[in-house]
């Protein structure tokens, strides 16, 4: 189970920075949503990852830590938001310029 989650990790932040590094604008807002996601991950994989255990803490009990899913609920609001944006910053660019390139050259 490590070993798959680990692994997703690094191909999700792997594919995130190429798209991210790519000069157009719908690769940049793909990459930093994937590179979101493996964040996401990876908050959620440091709450020691068992099956069937509880949130809450018993007497000598095991428990799952709850604030790594917190935090990555909120970190999934703040991603939505933010990609939201990002498109709608990105098609502003694309009909200001009438192309989707990072950097725009200006005509002089």
């Amino acid at each position: 189970m490590e070993a798959l989650l680990s692994s997703a990790i690094g191909i999700l932040t792997a594919c995130g920075v190429f798209l991210i590094l790519r000069a157009r604008t719908f690769s940049l807002v793909l990459g930093l949503t994937l590179l979101s996601y493996a964040v996401n991950l990876f908050l959620f994989a440091s709450g020691r990852l068992q099956m069937g255990v509880p949130p809450l803490i018993r007497n000598g009990a095991a428990y799952t830590d709850p604030l790594p899913q917190a935090l990555v609920l909120t970190a999934i609001v703040i991603g939505f938001g933010m990609t939201a944006y990002l498109v709608m910053l990105a098609l502003r660019a694309l009909a200001e310029s009438g192309n989707d390139h990072v950097d725009v050259k200006e005509k002089l």
